[in-house]
């Protein structure tokens, strides 16, 4: 079992930057990927970015390309996700992730990030 806790949310205005952390703990991690969703009220979660564990390989979304980075720290198991420029259409709770195998199974609780206009 692997457990994930996020943190680094809050409030920004347009154009602002934010740094969310996922530290994860428990067994040690052995899933192909780690990656950051996002879930807006009213709205399906998406995923906004993925990080291969072993590569380092990197997918996100297109609505935040060029904006958001995501990398690791492997010796730490943890994962963080830049976001610069954010946008009012940012405002979701972020939630952290870690795949077992291929599939998505651990989850983090979330952290709210609100971009005011």
């Amino acid at each position: 079992q692997v457990q994930l806790v996020e943190s680094g949310g809050g409030l920004v205005q347009a154009g602002g930057s934010l740094r969310l952390s996922c530290a994860a703990s428990g067994r040690t991690f052995s899933g192909y990927a780690m990656g950051w969703f996002r879930q807006a009220p009213g709205k399906e979660r998406e995923s906004v970015a993925t990080i291969g564990w072993r590569d380092g390989s990197t997918v996100y979304a297109d609505s935040v390309k060029g904006r958001f980075t995501i990398s690791r720290d492997n010796a730490k198991i943890t994962v963080y996700l830049q976001m610069n420029s954010l946008k009012p259409e940012d405002t979701a709770v972020y939630y952290c992730a870690a795949t077992e195998g291929y599939v998505y199974r651990y989850w983090g609780q979330g952290t709210q990030v609100t971009v005011s206009s």
